[in-house]
Parts: structure tokens; sequence; C-alpha cells
């Protein structure tokens, strides 16, 4: 990775017309910010709209962004608030089944075919176990694993304190864990 430009770098690029940086950018974050969304929407098509309207917030963004914290710190908090509008409109939270199915496509092609089962099985068991958290501490553990948040920037994207933020990671980890190693 040494060489290449940080997130922060292309966004100032593209906010002075560098449309190159926008698509590194956006390369870079696309499946990570799509499979959180799907996960917490619960819904293909509800992740897709949501992805859609956070990557158009960046875009409408790009003029007036300033490094005030990582990138995907910034794009996750976008992506957290566009969510949030999403389950108030619904009035709930989600049903995982359709993620569920979803995320069946998602093992890369190129692996050999008797490995293919082992993953989908493995996959299935995760799914099961992150479906089966608190939507707090599986939006926390997703922050982590899929935007590769801090605790800090977790906290600031959930609008929750640092220890709440720690509190809720090692719980839906623990949980994991315990989930994982039950199945097995």
């Amino acid at each position: 990775m040494r060489g290449e430009a940080s997130d922060e770098e292309l966004m100032l690029r593209y906010g002075k017309g560098d449309v190159r940086a926008f698509e590194v950018l956006y390369r870079r974050h696309r499946l990570p910010l799509y499979r959180f969304l799907l996960r917490q929407a619960g819904d293909a098509a509800a992740a897709e709209e949501l992805f859609q309207d956070t990557w158009m917030r960046v875009v409408n963004s790009r003029g007036r962004y300033e490094v005030r914290t990582k990138f995907t710190a910034w794009v996750y908090a976008i992506a957290h608030d566009r969510l949030m509008d999403f389950f108030r409109a619904r009035a709930s939270f989600p049903g995982r089944e359709e993620s569920e199915s979803a995320l069946e496509d998602l093992p890369a092609r190129e692996i050999a075919a008797e490995l293919r089962l082992d993953r989908k099985r493995a996959a299935e068991r995760l799914l099961a176990a992150l479906a089966a958290l608190p939507d707090a501490q599986r939006e926390a553990f997703l922050l982590q694993q899929e935007g590769e948040l801090s605790i800090e920037e977790i906290a600031a994207t959930t609008g929750a304190s640092r220890e709440t933020a720690k509190s809720r990671l090692r719980h839906a980890v623990a949980k994991l864990r315990a989930g994982l190693e039950k199945e097995s």
C-alpha cells in the first residue's frame, strides 16, 4: 500500500475535480460499505438504495470536505445516519432472511469447488451469529470489521460514548465466538 494516496488525500483531490480519485475511493470502499448496509438493513433493495444515497452524499459533499477524521469514519457516519433514517421510516429494525440469501453469492468465484461448500457453511454460521446479535452490538462489530473504524470512531459515528462503543464491541465479539464455537 506504500505509495498509494490516503483516502483523505483522494477525497481532497476529488473535491478539486479529480474524478479518478473518486474512482479509487469507490473501488476501495464499495464492497465493505455495501456489506455493512446489507447486513444492517436486512434487505437487498433497501441496502442498494442506502448505498447509492450514501455515495451521492459523498459526491455532493466533495467541495466542502475537510479532513477532520478518517475518510472511513466520515463515510460510515453518513451510512449510519441514512440507516437510522431508514429504521425510523420503517418504525422497526430488520429481519435477516433476505440479507443471508443475498450474501450467499459473495464468496469469490475463483476458489476451488471443494472449498466453496466449507466457506458457505462458515459464512452461514457467521451470518446467523451476526443476526442474533442485538442491533447496537452488530453495528459496532460491522463498523470495526467492514469500516475498519477504531473504537473512538465507532463512538463518534453512532453517537455513543467511547466506553459504550467499547462495551458493545466486546460483547459482540464474545457472543460471536460463543455462537461459532457452539456450532463447530
